[in-house]
């Protein structure tokens, strides 16, 4: 037996139309499970799912707008519908429309990026929950932030949404383990994504970045997918209210 197979397994992955959640959805769906491809723009979802389709994985693309109520229970409802219940969480979907001095948020700002990054992971988790204990090896994955352990100048509202994150991860562990759900997060360091790419999109500011991390590279998407995977799957059965850190070591060299 395969103790990273998800053969048969729904897993609705939020933000996963590019970037850390689009490598995810992939390697969920090469590992067997059936994956709902989500963002707010619903041509990057189609497009995202009918490429896995065509390597042979099974996907569904769903819109919703993290920040809407509604979108998200549309969204749990139509995942239902098209492919039966969740057995698979992955929440990664997430904002930061703020880049500056704490001192100097507005209070939109500030509740845009707790509202995306926390509130709306909590709406969600409470929709699927009853298909999770129905799975008996139900499994959520939160995408944090090595933000969320050390501070960071001009990100300290996503920072705190991240920080929120890890400690919902732990309650929720606590709450809901006697149901058989395991509840994980990934903290990843700088990955080249278009949501980070003002932080590397510039060749002698990755230069710079990268050689203080002791691996001397930024993370690709890729860096992250397998490890989800390996959250989702029977290989971390016994494994719950975790962070797993990957950063290419950066944490180590501050």
């Amino acid at each position: 037996m395969n103790p990273f197979d998800l053969s048969g397994r729904v897993a609705l992955i939020t933000g996963s139309s590019k970037g850390i959640g689009r490598s995810i959805a992939e390697n969920m769906a090469q590992a067997g499970a059936k994956v709902v491809i989500s963002s707010r723009n619903e041509e990057n979802c189609a497009q995202v799912a009918e490429e896995i389709r065509e390597s042979g994985g099974i996907a569904i693309s769903i819109a919703a707008n993290v920040r809407k109520k509604e979108d998200l229970q549309n969204l749990v409802d139509e995942t239902r519908k098209q492919l039966g219940p969740i057995d698979i969480l992955v929440c990664n979907a997430a904002a930061n429309p703020y880049y500056g001095p704490l001192e100097n948020i507005t209070d939109d700002a500030y509740h845009k990026t707790l509202d995306t990054n926390v509130l709306s992971i909590l709406w969600l988790c409470r929709m699927v929950k009853e298909d999770l204990v129905q799975s008996q090896s139900g499994r959520v994955i939160i995408i944090s932030s090595i933000g969320a352990v050390k501070a960071t100048p001009n990100l300290g509202a996503y920072a705190i949404s991240k920080a929120a994150d890890v400690q919902m991860v732990k309650t929720l562990a606590v709450e809901w383990g006697a149901d058989r759900i395991c509840v994980n997060a990934i903290l990843p360091g700088l990955v080249k994504t278009d949501f980070a790419r003002a932080l590397w999109d510039n060749p002698e500011t990755e230069k710079r970045i990268a050689a203080q991390f002791p691996l001397g590279r930024l993370g690709e998407p890729n860096d992250i997918g397998p490890a989800a995977v390996f959250l989702a799957s029977q290989a971390s059965s016994w494994m719950t209210g975790q962070t797993i850190v990957i950063d290419g070591g950066s944490l180590l060299a501050n």
